[in-house]
């Protein structure tokens, strides 16, 4: 059963609190989603860390429930 933009969003934001989440239904099919994320918790981190951290977040669900999800992730602009 696929997982809700909502459901993604909760998901993101109980990890990362001060997370401002966008989440897009990119096919319609409640299946492929895009997210843009941005957290003061990313500062200093590479794009691969920041992307851990969202995909630790998902807790295992990412591949399985939630079949695909493009990430993009930053620091808040100074």
């Amino acid at each position: 059963m696929p997982m809700n933009a909502a459901d993604i969003e909760k998901m993101i934001k109980d990890a990362i609190p001060d997370a401002t989440v966008t989440i897009r239904d990119l096919a319609g099919d409640g299946d492929h989603y895009a997210a843009e994320i941005v957290s003061e918790s990313f500062r200093g981190k590479s794009r691969v860390q920041q992307h851990q951290l969202v995909n630790k977040a998902l807790q295992g669900k990412l591949g399985g429930e939630l079949h695909a999800l493009a990430l993009q992730t930053s620091a808040p602009a100074e």
